[in-house]
């Protein structure tokens, strides 16, 4: 499954929610199911600027794919963390620069989100961004 693949399933699976209180709690919900997160690789270098709340994200290149793993200490911000994964994780480098963030308009999150949060939203995708045009220049 591509990226932009998985963007339509995740808009397809919120369709199935009528308000946004269900929608939250699906978010919530996912960011349980994150993996669990070593807090050795809690560190100044893989802590998230612009985030109201804690967020890590640690990277490593794989052969042909950039690896994340993420957490945060707050519910709806890991579940917003396991909506990128979804997305962009264990992707080739390539794909994850070519792949835009649709899912943000076509769920309406920046609307539905604080101003804050949509500002570490933005802050974590442009991470993951970063890391992913590094790889690919150098890959």
């Amino acid at each position: 499954m591509s990226a932009q693949q998985a963007q339509a399933e995740l808009i397809e699976e919120f369709g199935l929610f009528d308000n946004w209180m269900d929608r939250y709690q699906y978010i919530i919900d996912m960011g349980k199911q994150l993996p669990a997160f070593l807090e050795e690789l809690k560190t100044p270098e893989t802590k998230i600027q612009g985030c109201q709340s804690n967020v890590w994200i640690h990277h490593e290149s794989r052969a042909d794919s950039v690896h994340f793993e993420a957490t945060s200490d707050a519910a709806i911000v890991s579940g917003l963390i396991a909506v990128l994964m979804r997305i962009y994780n264990d992707r080739p480098a390539r794909e994850i620069v070519a792949t835009q963030p649709t899912f943000l308009e076509e769920l309406g999150l920046d609307k539905h989100l604080s101003p804050t949060r949509s500002n570490g939203l933005h802050a974590m995708l442009k991470h993951i961004y970063a890391v992913a045009e590094q790889q690919a220049v150098s890959g």
